[in-house]
């Protein structure tokens, strides 16, 4: 029998210190944001087959190694202009997208549901939230993201685009922005 619990790796890549997460489940996987430094994402990935990319969102610093994973067509790309609101099954993998503009306008968030983390790029970090000032940002589209993601239970993990992990319930008791 295949042990399907879900392991995430961190790799931090690049020289804005970007977070890329490999999530392992048997002997597949999903490569959240592949940043850069493409051989140490390989070194995670080790012997299990990527299925799927996910994109938050498309600034250089998320997608520096996505190249490498064009290659093959049996690799599924999720990101914005390809997904829509909803839940995707790929695999063993289950989770629903959610769009959460602000930080930029293709901003997304992975949300797998049945192990209770979020996948949020640069739309929430530990006690903070993304820029909304660089081109396509937007504070209101900002604003209205943090509402929607107010919503969702407190006992979500969060795995944001840079720094530590935190959790939404931490979020919304001490981020100035969820409050």
């Amino acid at each position: 029998m295949q042990d399907n619990k879900m392991i995430i790796e961190t790799i931090v890549t690049g020289f804005l210190e970007e977070n890329c997460y490999v999530i392992i489940k048997g002997n597949k996987c999903l490569v959240v944001d592949p940043g850069d430094d493409y051989l140490k994402i390989k070194e995670k990935i080790g012997n299990n087959k990527v299925i799927g990319v996910l994109i938050t969102h498309s600034h250089a610093d998320h997608i520096g190694a996505l190249r490498h994973f064009l290659t093959s067509r049996t690799i599924k790309i999720f990101k914005k202009s390809s997904t829509q609101e909803k839940e995707y099954e790929i695999g063993d993998f289950k989770f629903k997208v959610i769009f959460t503009p602000g930080h930029s306008i293709d901003s997304i968030s992975f949300y797998f549901e049945e192990e209770k983390i979020m996948f949020v790029g640069d739309f929430i970090f530990k006690n903070t939230i993304g820029r909304c000032d660089l081109p396509g940002g937007n504070e209101k589209q900002m604003k209205e993201s943090l509402e929607k993601i107010k919503t969702y239970s407190d006992n979500i993990t969060l795995y944001p685009g840079h720094g530590e992990i935190t959790n939404l319930k931490a979020e919304k008791e001490n981020n100035e922005f969820l409050k």
